[in-house]
This record gives structure tokens, sequence and C-alpha cells, in this order.
């Protein structure tokens, strides 16, 4: 069965008018207008929710939905490309994750990502027909840390239930601007009705996304915050530390501008420390954990020592 990997995108005031395939074919910029043409027409191509011809021209600011399917003209290739190994055993690694690597190819980033990376150093996963061999869960982009994979379809399987069924700990450390409260957050995720790049807290329409806080040390302007998550929600802990009026330092999404930029933070400050799981294979308690990187041990550092 062909793997999807969806992607949305907002149409531009200069994208107006232009048809629906060749729109495509200039956004993405990775296959041929025939590809994009085939995607419309068997109906993994939507705007606004609905299915269009490929002839169709686009308004400013209607969403169009696209759902890529891997096929011979869209491949993903081993690249030799250094992992940080934290954990390794025949069934699974976990790495390390540095800032500014994308876990899987998508729009914009067909290179260069973990996936790559895992095709060459694991051969036995180029078997696999899928864009996203081995991955079982994600990391944004910005964000550094503990990030596994499978190495096996059975592992891969056992893992992803783990995940859905809530068995794996998960926990991060972030810096806040102010400083937040001690508490559990229990607010629905799900995309914003009108910046349809973000999504936001819904009391409508919003998937569960619980997210427990806890303060580690706190100048006042900022803190080092420690997070679990329950859930996984798309930008839940950046989404719900602004809800609370705690945005993370560096998020130029849903954080403040003039505060990145007074404390030069270049991306969010956030970073998977730690997971926590049963081996499923094994049955043995497996606890990994990260590093923080350079850039969030400076600031967390200056934090500690006022």
């Amino acid at each position: 069965m062909d793997e999807l990997v969806t992607n949305t995108l907002i149409v531009e005031p200069w994208q107006q008018h232009m048809r629906l395939d060749q729109l495509l074919k200039n956004q993405y910029n990775t296959s041929s207008r025939t590809y994009f043409q085939k995607l419309i027409e068997e109906g993994f191509v939507v705007v606004n929710g609905r299915a269009v011809k490929k002839s169709y021209k686009p308004e400013i600011d209607d969403e169009i939905e696209v759902q890529f399917i891997l096929t011979k003209e869209l491949e993903v290739l081993p690249e030799e490309i250094s992992l940080d190994i934290l954990y390794e055993d025949e069934h699974m690694l976990a790495i390390n994750k540095p800032a500014n690597m994308v876990v899987h190819p998508g729009y914009g980033n067909w290179t260069g990502t973990f996936v790559n990376a895992l095709l060459f150093y694991c051969k036995s996963l180029e078997k696999q027909d899928t864009i996203r061999p081995g991955i079982v869960h994600r990391l944004d982009k910005e964000t550094s840390g503990v990030l596994i994979a499978a190495k096996t379809y059975e592992m891969h399987k056992k893992l992803s239930l783990l995940f859905s069924s809530r068995q794996i700990q998960k926990r991060y450390l972030c810096v806040s601007l102010g400083c937040p409260k001690e508490i559990t957050i229990q607010a629905p995720i799900g995309r914003h009705p009108v910046y349809r790049k973000q999504m936001t807290v819904l009391a409508v329409g919003g998937k569960e996304a619980i997210t427990h806080l806890e303060v580690v040390k706190s100048s006042g302007a900022l803190s080092v915050v420690s997070v679990n998550l329950e859930t996984g929600r798309t930008h839940q802990i950046r989404v719900h530390m602004r809800h609370i009026g705690h945005p993370l330092l560096g998020d130029s999404l849903y954080g403040r501008e003039g505060e990145n930029q007074l404390y030069k933070a270049k991306r969010q400050m956030l970073h998977a420390e730690s997971i926590a799981f049963i081996h499923p294979i094994t049955q043995k308690e497996i606890v990994i954990r990260a590093p923080l990187p350079e850039d969030m041990q400076r600031i967390c550092h200056s934090i500690i020592q006022k």
C-alpha cells in the first residue's frame, strides 16, 4: 500500500488564479506536473476540504491539503549523515536529534532528514516501501533530544502501540517566558481557524491534550520548566505554554519576537530530555537520556545563576 504524507499550504496572493496542478508543481518542486495531476485526479488533493479538478484556480487564503504518495518518482534515498546514537540493539535505536534536523521527508525537506540518515545506517530499512521507515514518533524540526526508531517491522508495530496506548513516558525541558505555575494543563488542541499553519486550544473540535509542568528554576523573566506529556499532539507543549501566557523562548510561531531577539534565541528552547518504557521484546526497562545542547545550556545556566 502506498505511504501517505500530508502537507497543508495556504494560497498566497501571487498564487491566486494559477491552475492547481501548476501551483503544486511550483510550490513543491519535487516532482513533475503529471505527478500532481495524478494526486488531484485520485482525490489526494483537496481545497478547503473538497476535491477539485486539476484546472481549478484557487483564491487567496484557500487551504490546500496534499497527500504525497511514495512512487518511483518520489524516492527516499540513503544519505551518509552523522548520528549521535544514545542506545541501540537489534530491534531499535535512539539518537540525540540536533536542532534543525527534520525527522522525515516532506515539503521543503526531501533530503538531509533523519530518515535519509537512518536508511544509510540501517540497510535493512531500504526494503520497506514507505516514506517514513522506522519512524514511530516525531520531534519538531527545531526541537532537540531523544528520538527513537524501529529497525524491524515487528518492532515498529510494537513501539507504535506503546506510543498510542500512552505507555511511553516522555520528559522535556524547555525555557519559558516568565514563571508559570506548576500545573497540569488539560486543553484540547486543533488547527487554528484563521492562522492555518498554527495549532491552538479549541473548546470545540480539538483533540484531548494533557501536559504536566514543573518549574525547575526561575529568574522571573525566564524559567527552566520540566514537562511531562500524557498525549502527543502537534506542537502540544508550544501551544499549551502560549495558552497559559508563558510561550517558549525562541519560538517564532507561538512566542514573542522581542524577547527572542533580546536573548538571542534562534530556535525554540525545547529539548526531549528522556524517554522511558518497557522494551516490548526483551521486557526490560529502557531509560534513554539526551544531554542539553549548548544553546540551551547557556540560557539555563544564566537562569540558575540568578
